[in-house]
């Protein structure tokens, strides 16, 4: 296997609790590749459009991408060569929302009621999209309905996910678009009376809903079936191009080594892990704590578990079937599970200081 010099190391993560996030806020990962002079840097904070569009197309040789898994799917599913290194499955609010004066009370009553769904229309992918009518129909399937029995209202947002570079400011990172208002034109609907429910997910949808007195109709992030829970962030993806892989395999091994790591701090400083993620998800730590449980920081765990993989299979079926990609994918032949297990043996042979 070929081990040429890398020069640099890219990385984009989502607003998200990941061991990927934790690793880059404590510095481990920048470190771990300074003996070999690789420079390791952010492609959302690119000023290159085409760079931080990566994030979402994996496009961008030797990098890496930890966070929702729609955006790396897609690329997969469109041909992008690239590799499943591992996969973290950190369950959060998965939310359908009404008015605290609706007489909506269950998804049954859904029936027939208007629902607002934000449809991006300069984007590769409409992950926001894709995620609500996973949460919509998850939650009316559970009552015996379907999404055609919702009529959908559609929020149009011209804006594009990667228009200006993110902002980092107080170790938050603030993306283009999510920061003006993009994300919210459904709960604006929903406010006017327009519509009679929405999807929102994660802290950002806890604190509105706290904010504006929303009533929760379901969390179908709270149900017991990892199937009904599985969306955009269950799970999670971690992954690299091929170059990166199998040109560079001691770097993807690093990479696995320091999520690793950073996981293992987290199950031993569970506040400290609740302000991390809270610069992650640009939250509080209360809402941190509402939207991801008050043991968010053992939730943390990246592997190849076959819950997981099973979730995320179900999940790429669903997104092939309301056609978000284009070409079904068996995540089976995407995962390439070397680096975890390398890691996995380098961890075993060394005291890793926290």
């Amino acid at each position: 296997m070929s081990q040429s010099k890398l020069d640099t190391l890219w990385y984009t993560r989502c607003p998200v609790p990941t061991g990927l996030g934790i690793a880059l806020q404590k510095g481990w990962l920048e470190d771990s590749f300074r003996s070999q002079n690789t420079v390791v840097k952010s492609l959302r904070e690119s000023n290159d459009k085409s760079v931080r569009e990566s994030h979402f197309d994996h496009t961008l040789q030797n990098s890496v991408r930890h966070g929702g898994n729609i955006p790396a799917i897609w690329a997969r599913s469109a041909g992008r060569d690239t590799r499943v290194l591992g996969l973290s499955w950190a369950d959060e609010a998965q939310l359908i929302l009404t008015t605290a004066d609706s007489d909506i009370r269950t998804p049954k009553d859904l029936k027939g009621r208007r629902f607002g769904l934000p449809k991006w229309q300069n984007v590769q992918i409409d992950f926001a999209r894709a995620q609500a009518i996973r949460g919509l129909e998850n939650a009316l399937r559970l009552n015996g309905l379907e999404v055609s029995d919702v009529e959908l209202v559609d929020y149009a947002i011209s804006s594009g996910q990667s228009d200006a570079p993110a902002e980092r400011i107080a170790g938050t990172q603030i993306f283009a678009g999510r920061a003006s208002g993009g994300n919210s034109r459904e709960l604006v609907g929903l406010l006017r009376g327009e519509v009679d429910a929405i999807f929102l997910k994660g802290a950002s949808a806890s604190h509105l809903a706290n904010l504006f007195g929303l009533r929760t109709v379901i969390d179908t992030g709270a149900h017991p079936d990892p199937l009904i829970r599985a969306n955009n962030g269950t799970p999670r993806t971690l992954t690299v191009d091929r170059n990166l892989i199998e040109n560079h395999f001691d770097a993807a091994v690093r990479i696995v080594e320091q999520v690793l790591r950073a996981e293992e701090w987290a199950y031993a400083h569970p506040e400290e892990t609740r302000q991390y993620l809270a610069r992650e998800s640009n939250s509080s730590e209360y809402w941190v704590s509402i939207a991801y449980g008050s043991d968010a920081h053992l939730r943390l765990r990246t592997n190849l578990e076959e819950s997981s993989i099973t979730g995320l299979q179900d999940f790429t079926n669903f997104l092939h079937r309301w056609q978000f990609i284009p070409n079904a994918l068996d995540v089976r032949t995407w995962i390439d599970d070397r680096a975890y297990r390398a890691a996995l043996d380098a961890r075993g042979t060394r005291n890793v200081a926290a």
